[in-house]
């Protein structure tokens, strides 16, 4: 995310965000600091059988300033462990303006955090900059040190860059490189990388991609101006997944390209799209993380307020991280992305509804009541044909639906009731425009904590939404249509052991 002007003030203790909140708004069971800022998800990484997730916070106000890294950990993706304040911008120093985004890795043994700083005299160009974990045997890797002085002090000559931020690491045929977010003068976006196999060491290996890209500008528009918090993850097929975030002066959308790294001239990588597209189609996903496992790959995004100021500075907290994705492609390039199943952990020990599976054909409705349903909760419908899933109901009677309908091949979120009031998001984003997601349409699965509503369609596409209850909402769901079957748990404190 771009630069802003820090503000002075120590960090307080605050309850565990996993607590019930005052604020029936406040998800509990996902990643978020106690209290005040949020962004981007930064350096999720495993160390020592833990996951560790970083993020953009401000300890000091619910707003968009004074960026720090905060720092919580799990053993399990479900159980989150919140821990001192990583990195902290250093007076005089590179990062004075901000600890901005980028990754962790480990540097032979030693878990190092490779970041945007940001001094005080900056024009929007950030700097490269290294922090290494104090004690490397520490399994909460509880303490960092930053380098006095960064590994890349802006970016390469030539090229007119006017963006410049947000490194990523990442290793191709046995070699350590890095990706950096990059926008030019002329407004082209592009990826740039670097040989860092010596993460003390930089070389500038070219232009990775950029939007003139005949692929790109087909998948991902022609009105970004930049490519920020660009990720890269490797799939079981050869195929690698190239993410970014689309900015323009403001945030807009997230996309993904599927293609393969091939050398380019001199040998080094140049990347190949085939096909992409939106990553998420809701309009409260952006800055997503990803952390490249052996046998997966798992991905964060940052879901901002969509409420007016004056209820975020009540509120006292602003922004959350989404639940944990599994992201691999399909056989035709497409995305593939479905919850981690560490979630079910959280499910309680029975569920909240489930029908056997019913022939709608056969007069067999699986769902003829409306039932309750708890403030957070992970529900699954399956649908023959024309399936209309009622989550929320307002006091005048309107409903906040999902339609599911096989036949046209899309499934559709109604909020017409609930608009997006203020905060974040891309232009012309406020209002309440229903979103139609071309896919199968035979199956969604509903993760709802609080305010963060996140949909996943058909393995295929993802819907991240804030929807904000009032007093006088009811909760409750009604299935109507050809479903088939419905399945529904309530989300709760998981049990150690």
């Amino acid at each position: 995310m771009s630069p802003a002007v820090p503000s002075p003030g120590p960090a307080a203790p605050s309850p565990d965000p996993a607590a019930p909140s005052p604020d029936p708004a406040a998800p509990r069971f996902r990643v978020r600091p106690p209290a005040n800022w949020i962004n981007d998800p930064n350096g999720p990484f495993r160390w020592r059988g833990r996951h560790h997730l970083f993020y953009q916070h401000n300890p000091d106000a619910p707003r968009h300033a004074n960026v720090h890294w905060g720092h919580a950990s799990s053993p399990d993706l479900v159980h989150w462990e919140h821990h001192p304040i990583a990195l902290t911008p250093t007076p005089g120093g590179p990062d004075e303006a901000g600890c901005w985004s980028g990754c962790v890795v480990d540097d032979d043994g030693v878990p190092t955090a490779v970041y945007t700083g940001v001094d005080r005299h900056h024009t929007g160009l950030g700097t490269i900059c290294l922090a290494r974990a104090a004690d490397p045997d520490d399994d909460t890797l509880t303490d960092w040190k930053p380098l006095p002085t960064p590994v890349v002090t802006g970016p390469p000559p030539g090229l007119d860059v006017v963006m410049f931020r947000d490194p990523f690491v990442f290793r191709c045929a046995g070699r350590r490189w890095a990706l950096v977010g990059a926008g030019h003068a002329d407004g082209t976006p592009s990826v740039l990388l670097y040989d860092c196999e010596d993460l003390t060491a930089w070389r500038f290996a070219g232009v990775l991609l950029d939007g003139a890209d005949p692929v790109a500008t087909a998948a991902l528009g022609d009105k970004a101006t930049g490519w920020e918090c660009p990720q890269l993850y490797a799939t079981a097929g050869g195929d690698w997944v190239l993410v970014v975030s689309l900015w323009d002066g403001d945030p807009r959308a997230t996309a993904y390209l599927t293609g393969r790294l091939r050398p380019g001239d001199g040998g080094d990588p140049r990347f190949e799209p085939r096909t992409g597209g939106r990553l998420d189609h809701g309009r409260d996903f952006y800055a997503p993380a990803v952390l490249q496992e052996a046998d997966r790959a798992l991905m964060w995004g940052w879901s901002w307020e969509a409420r007016a100021r004056r209820e975020v500075e009540r509120a006292g907290w602003a922004g959350v991280l989404t639940a944990p994705r599994v992201v691999d492609v399909h056989a035709d390039g497409a995305l593939r992305v479905v919850p981690a199943p560490e979630l079910d952990l959280l499910r309680a020990a029975e569920p909240f509804v489930a029908t056997p599976d019913r022939d709608p054909l056969l007069g067999q409705d699986p769902l003829p009541n409306r039932v309750p349903l708890p403030e957070a909760y992970d529900l699954t419908v399956t649908a023959r044909g024309l399936t209309t899933v009622s989550l929320l109901r307002s006091a005048s009677g309107a409903e906040l639906t999902v339609r599911l309908d096989p036949d046209a091949g899309t499934v559709t979120l109604d909020r017409g009731d609930w608009p997006r009031t203020g905060g974040w998001g891309p232009p012309g984003g406020e209002g309440a425009e229903p979103i139609v997601v071309r896919a199968p349409g035979r199956e969604v699965r509903v993760l709802v904590d609080g305010s963060l509503v996140e949909l996943f369609v058909d393995d295929r596409a993802t819907v991240t939404e804030r929807v904000y209850r009032r007093p006088d909402d009811v909760r409750e769901l009604a299935v109507t249509g050809s479903p088939v079957a419905v399945t529904g748990w309530e989300q709760v404190p998981p049990t150690h052991g």
